[in-house]
């Protein structure tokens, strides 16, 4: 399985190279993005180990990992992988807080959700996220995305899961921010 490169309206997302290790680091180092991925922030070192772990993700064809790009520019991260946690592919994203509310998160959103429905041909695709990222939950909201269980953190948190389906929702709609 070999990523392919992907183009919606406005981004491009592609297949990370070396020289994006910087733009990659610096993304994942910023807690305005990492508090909502995996168990929040972690050290640069931990995020640069990450980075050239993406490249054997590549090597082995494990699942489709994106370098994505505003007109040239590094401004995110976006993945489509199966995962136990939600018995099912999950996509995971972020972008640059310096280009949050340009509506590029549903922009790139649907651009993963269309590779998995057409390319890799899924009935449904997943995303978890924070309960208290009201942002993330009210754009999945609107993307079509039902509320199918919550996960207890050890932290005392709640992640949920989230599912949609290629054929439509059958349960609970994802509660909206007010």
């Amino acid at each position: 399985m070999t990523t392919p490169a992907l183009h919606s309206a406005r981004l491009t997302l592609e297949p990370y190279v070396p020289g994006d290790e910087e733009d990659f680091v610096a993304l994942f180092q910023d807690e305005r993005v990492s508090r909502w991925m995996g168990d929040g922030p972690s050290p640069e070192a931990e995020d640069r180990a990450l980075f050239w772990r993406v490249f054997g993700v590549y090597d082995r064809g494990l699942f489709d990992v994106w370098a994505v790009r505003l007109g040239g520019r590094y401004v995110g991260h976006a993945e489509i992988k199966r995962t136990d946690e939600v018995r099912g592919h999950e996509i995971i994203y972020a972008l640059a807080p310096d280009v949050w509310g340009a509506g590029l998160g549903r922009e790139l959103a649907e651009t993963i959700i269309g590779y998995g429905f057409g390319t890799l041909r899924l009935g449904e695709v997943h995303a978890t996220v924070a309960e208290a990222n009201t942002a993330s939950v009210t754009l999945l909201g609107r993307l079509g995305f039902v509320h199918v269980r919550d996960i207890a953190e050890d932290d005392g948190t709640t992640t949920l899961v989230l599912t949609r389906t290629l054929a439509g929702t059958e349960a609970t709609p994802v509660p909206s921010a007010g």
